[in-house]
């Protein structure tokens, strides 16, 4: 097949190369041109992901057998190709909480300007439920002329994969494909065939590949429900936790007892959730659902947990201005160099807030580069009196209070380092009941 991939980022890449290395022709379509320069030099445009460096040099034209390669141009990639699969990004508005459409309209608009007969559309963003039919089809029919279910197929299929394993993901998980009518969908499942590998998944009710969700809502539900269960029960082991140091008892202990019978699956506390998915998703549902309450209070709650970290710290020293406060990790989670809805973001601000002196440090990232964020660089064993652990790097597992010189207070929001380090030096987890 002649291929064409919409927005070479972190999950439209490594599917693009997933593509190629089935053996179909590929071109990926990015607005980024150093990002196009660099897929067509056979050099990966982001650190991070598994394998990608080597699959990408042994696909691309200047490296390897050219099987992908790249464009800013869609009327390079669309014209003539018998897949065109979008992975755009959808922004939520952070005041309003609805989605943002700019870049995914612009993307769908020159698709369409291009789009020729018998062509599939797959799109992967996850999206509100209705908007494959009610947004992109008619956007789609209107642009190119063409009509779906006879000049062309429209399908959502949402990617479920993680970055950093986006291959091995794209093997475990079901690929859930749902049309607008059921010749799309079959569409969508024998294209999704030729182009994916299944492990084997002896635990899943049916076996694994690529699974007929009915419709495109069915398939654009399922990945707002599985993202949306995550952040709601993350609420609800935050709002155990902040019980537990109220009640001075460890949630971590009830929860790992909970956890023991099969019919309990509580997440773990934390002082941020962050990444592209659970803490916009829910968003993306309130969307069309807006009088889903449980689901708005555990999105709401989890947005405290920022302030409530720098609050306790408030409570253990008092006043926290002039304080030289260290923040660990401006990740989004342990290993993967990206912020996207870091809880560095608020703890940073709610600690200037309250006049302290902030510096943030991260393994993953460079001086000049938390200086570009704003941010004063945070060195280990430099002089600090609190240190404020926000994200899980493996690297923070044996630090002690020799390596932060001074320090009179850990608190750590992921309970990533080890206790047995910290014997004589105040150390609070969210949830430890100290």
């Amino acid at each position: 097949m002649r291929i064409a991939v919409v927005a070479l980022g972190k999950i439209g890449l490594p599917l693009a190369v997933q593509y190629a290395e089935k053996g179909h022709e590929v071109i990926g379509v990015d607005i980024n041109p150093t990002t196009v320069e660099a897929v067509n030099a056979g050099t990966e445009p982001f650190p991070g992901e598994a394998h990608l460096a080597d699959k990408l040099r042994a696909l691309s034209p200047a490296t390897g057998t050219g099987a992908l390669r790249a464009t800013t141009d869609y009327a390079e990639a669309v014209p003539g190709a018998d897949a065109v699969v979008l992975v755009v990004p959808l922004f939520v508005d952070d005041a309003t909480w609805e989605p943002d459409f700019t870049w995914m309209d612009a993307a769908t608009a020159s698709l369409a300007e291009h789009l020729t007969a018998g062509t599939l559309v797959s799109y992967e963003t996850t999206l509100p439920v209705g908007t494959t039919r009610n947004r992109w089809k008619p956007m789609i029919e209107r642009i190119s002329g063409l009509a779906e279910g006879t000049g062309f197929h429209l399908v959502f299929s949402p990617e479920r994969v993680l970055t950093g394993r986006v291959f091995a993901d794209l093997r475990r998980y079901p690929k859930l494909v749902g049309g607008l009518n059921e010749a799309g969908t079959r569409a969508g499942i024998a294209f999704y065939e030729q182009v994916l590998d299944f492990d084997p998944r002896p635990d899943l009710p049916r076996p694994n590949g690529v699974w007929d969700m009915g419709t495109a809502e069915a398939a654009e539900m399922a990945k707002l429900a599985e993202t949306t269960y995550r952040d709601v029960n993350i609420g609800l082991a935050n709002q155990f936790a902040v019980y537990a140091d109220k009640a001075g008892f460890d949630i971590e202990k009830v929860i790992e007892a909970c956890n023991s019978q099969p019919y309990s699956h509580i997440h773990r506390p934390g002082i941020a959730v962050g990444g592209h998915c659970i803490p916009v998703y829910p968003r993306l549902y309130l969307s069309t659902d807006p009088e889903a309450s449980v689901v708005r209070t555990a999105r709401s709650f989890n947005a405290t947990m920022p302030d409530y970290v720098v609050g306790r710290a408030e409570q253990v020293m008092g006043d926290l201005a002039g304080l030289r406060v260290a923040v660990l990790g401006a990740s989004y989670r342990g290993g993967v160099k990206e912020t996207a809805f870091s809880g560095v973001f608020p703890t940073v601000a709610a600690l200037r807030a309250k006049g302290a002196e902030v510096l943030v440090q991260d393994p993953m990232y460079s001086d000049p580069e938390i200086i570009a964020f704003g941010w004063t660089p945070y060195h280990l064993g430099e002089a600090v009196d609190v240190v404020i652990v926000q994200a899980d790097h493996a690297e923070y597992a044996g630090l002690t209070p020799a390596d932060l010189p001074g320090v009179r207070l850990l608190l750590d929001g992921r309970r990533a380092t080890d206790p047995a380090l910290w014997a004589g030096t105040p150390r609070l987890t969210i949830g430890g009941g100290e």
